[in-house]
């Protein structure tokens, strides 16, 4: 029914208005009573064998909402109920931000892929938290942060640490954001010098806590092997949790659309199925050079089953969607879950 009727209707407005849209109908929809558990008995697997335990969370199944989708905390309980085992909220900032001008997300349909450059659009870390106080409890939440687009270079951890101390006891899982190519001072958030003081700053944060979260870096899908080693040494040496694997790219290498159309959008982040082998390729790289030392989170391109098969074959212990779920609807959850069942 998605793909038949609302993917083309959706598709036939601009892609933000739509996605706001699509919250309300959720929300909306999941307040009319019998709702909740229709979505439930269409979408929804739950079978002890799809559990995965990793860095001491119990996972109900591998299948996660990626970031950028419920940025403010405001839909995770309703989506839920659509057969996903964990949901990852923001990019969250200190402040509320408008992110940047509009039009900032395109859809590239020939390519099952979307570019956007939203700049870490949300209402606020209090924002969110006042949501994830209504939390009941269903999956795992993990707590994407970032830094406000004006901070200064020198108060970049800063920002990552409020939004750490005060995310801690709402959320299960921490990532922190250094790969996406729609902020400022990209570069000094990938040097591997600067990663090694956030980490370390945010892991002492985390050592005040009774119970320590787990702490997981998201990272770019365009490093080269040289980069992705220094990745592997960076987890070493800190004794990070995990990886997600990976965010957005910047190349536009061998896409359908055509030059014009790419010209017309300009710059932001590549999601989709441009990105799948790309961020596959990442994903078995820091599995074989590490020797599996470290859980990963396979993130790019996931538009079907074994699209995630795939993913987790190359020694991604979850995956997530995003771009996936808006083209393929959430059909894709419970496939992707009854594929790794038969397999």
């Amino acid at each position: 029914m998605y793909k038949l009727l609302l993917r083309p209707l959706f598709f036939s407005f601009d892609p933000e208005k739509i996605h706001h849209f699509t919250f309300f109908l959720v929300k909306v929809t999941s307040k009319i009573p019998g709702f909740k558990s229709l979505f439930r008995s269409l979408y929804v697997i739950e079978d002890p064998r799809l559990e995965r335990e990793l860095f001491g969370l119990k996972f109900k199944n591998p299948v996660g909402l990626a970031a950028g989708f419920d940025k403010n905390a405001v839909l995770y309980n309703e989506l839920a109920n659509f057969g996903f085992g964990f949901i990852e909220i923001g990019t969250v900032t200190p402040k509320g931000q408008a992110g940047n001008p509009k039009k900032r997300l395109f859809r590239l349909k020939d390519d099952k892929g979307i570019i956007n450059r939203m700049g870490f659009n949300n209402e606020g870390l209090k924002a969110a938290i006042e949501q994830l106080k209504t939390n009941k409890g269903k999956l795992i939440i993990g707590g994407n942060i970032g830094k406000n687009t004006t901070t200064k270079p020198e108060d970049y951890t800063k920002d990552y640490l409020e939004c750490f101390n005060a995310l801690h006891p709402y959320v299960d899982y921490f990532v922190l954001n250094v790969s996406c190519p729609n902020v400022g001072s990209h570069a000094k958030l990938n040097d591997k010098d600067y990663l090694e003081e956030l980490i370390g700053a945010v892991q002492k944060a985390n050592n005040k806590f009774e119970t320590q979260k787990p702490i997981l870096l998201k990272i770019a899908p365009d490093l080269n092997n040289n980069q992705l080693d220094e990745i592997v040494e960076l987890v070493s040496d800190t004794n990070l949790d995990g990886v997600i694997a990976s965010n957005t790219s910047t190349d536009r290498t061998g896409l359908k659309a055509s030059k014009e159309q790419l010209e017309s959008i300009g710059n932001g982040g590549l999601s989709g199925q441009p990105i799948k082998e790309k961020s596959t390729k990442v994903i078995q790289y820091l599995s074989e050079k590490s020797n599996k030392a470290f859980p990963i989170i396979g993130v790019g391109g996931i538009h079907s089953a074994e699209d995630a098969l795939e993913k987790l074959e190359a020694g991604a212990d979850l995956v997530q969607i995003y771009t996936g779920f808006i083209y393929e609807g959430p059909s894709l959850i419970k496939s992707i879950n009854k594929a790794i069942l038969s397999n």
